[in-house]
């Protein structure tokens, strides 16, 4: 035996030695388990088990959830359980009753049970085994357990076998508690799909919660915009207007650097202005999604034609998602399609938004030619909506959109 082999072995009786840490740990697991255990223990020794079982069945649960805690508390193993969030008391009830669950309460527990009584069993045979030596020497000169003949060697032998019970009863335990918690993980927790699913709408409840975060952002920073940075623009440049219609009297250079200015301050606005609406519309809060789209369209220099029809309410990100959409899209006809007309419908049915675009122009609109309707399917896919295009060359082009009206 190599060394490395030998002090590996050496690490490792030292890691389950009756004196070690895993040891009692992996009792105190086991012998937790007993209790939880002995309900089902007694129901299966009572008559008419049929019926004890049904009435034993919205127990399960509480059972189950039991048995969690018990491995999260002394084995930080996290056991997810089947029912859904927010599920109600017949929901979880409902949740707990598997095949996978049964297994594990009918079989699985009392099995471990027997196991954990084994072990305790070996814990206290094996210490008063090999202490047996100990105490029949204590005992008074001429005892009967003392008279016996060859006694001292019969129960050196004994005394030799409590040890060794001792030094196994450690790995017993350890496997018995491995097999605890792989049982546990497999039958009382998620199976491969259902940890996928669950994993799916943990990643779309968080997809949705930064979509919400950064709509908010959006908004906050065209507030701040709007409030400050725009407001003193426009004192800017109404006090240079100011000065270009009243001094008359300055130099003509002067007077070319006060025009200057007061048309450099109102392009800025003007950009300042572009730039918050592509934030996020003041519009959409002040008036909803209906005036902010009849506001796109008056603004296009291609007729636009508007069938709106919006009954309840939308989420502020759809509203956000559906107005750049849709301001996307008509400054797209405007600048490529050559289009004489618009269509544009949004209807809301079954909890849906079904918005269409339709113009008369030349077609052949490709996302890989930069003309913002890649931006637009990121957006549309970030509330969890679809979005196409068809546009044959030679026209016309058809963008449709489908979003959710709540996230």
């Amino acid at each position: 035996m190599s060394p490395s082999i030998f002090h590996r072995a050496v690490q490792r009786a030292a890691a389950h030695a009756p004196w070690s840490a895993a040891a009692r740990r992996d009792t105190l697991l086991l012998a937790a388990g007993v209790p939880l255990s002995a309900p089902v223990l007694i129901l299966l020794g009572l008559p008419r088990l049929w019926f004890v079982l049904v009435a034993f069945l919205p127990c399960l649960d509480l059972l189950s959830v039991a048995q969690r805690s018990r491995l999260r508390a002394l084995r930080g193993l996290l056991i997810p359980s089947r029912a859904p969030r927010n599920a109600g008391w017949w929901g979880k009830v409902r949740a707990g009753l598997t095949w996978r669950q049964f297994l594990y309460h009918l079989v699985v527990a009392p099995l471990q049970t027997l196991g954990a009584l084994l072990v305790l069993a070996g814990w206290g045979i094996g210490l008063v085994m090999a202490t047996v030596l100990g105490w029949i020497w204590l005992m008074p000169a001429g005892a009967p357990l003392q008279s016996r003949p060859g006694w001292a060697v019969a129960d050196g032998w004994t005394t030799l076998g409590g040890a060794a019970l001792l030094f196994l009863t450690p790995w017993l335990a350890a496997l018995l508690s491995r097999f605890e918690e792989w049982a546990a993980g497999s039958l009382l927790g998620l199976n491969r799909a259902e940890l996928l699913q669950r994993r799916v709408e943990d990643l779309a409840e968080s997809r949705a919660g930064v979509v919400d975060a950064a709509d908010a952002e959006r908004r906050r920073i065209e507030r701040d915009l709007h409030d400050g940075a725009q407001q003193r623009l426009v004192s800017l440049a109404m006090n240079l207007g100011l000065a270009r219609r009243t001094l008359k009297d300055v130099p003509a250079e002067a007077m070319r650097v006060i025009v200057e200015a007061h048309e450099e301050a109102q392009a800025a606005i003007d950009e300042l202005r572009d730039l918050v609406r592509g934030l996020h519309p003041v519009v959409l809060e002040d008036r909803g999604l209906d005036a902010a789209l009849s506001g796109i369209a008056a603004r296009c220099p291609v007729p636009v034609r508007l069938d709106i029809d919006l009954s309840d309410d939308i989420a502020p990100t759809v509203e956000a998602v559906a107005y750049f959409t849709v301001s996307e899209a008509l400054t797209n006809a405007a600048k490529h399609s050559r289009a004489s007309r618009v269509e544009l419908s949004i209807r809301q049915r079954d909890g849906r938004l079904h918005i269409q675009i339709h113009d008369d122009g030349i077609g052949g609109a490709d996302a890989a030619r930069g003309t913002g309707l890649t931006g637009l399917r990121k957006r549309a896919a970030s509330v969890d909506g679809t979005l196409a295009v068809t546009s044959p060359h030679g026209g016309p082009t058809t963008i449709t959109a489908e979003l959710p009206c709540e996230l």
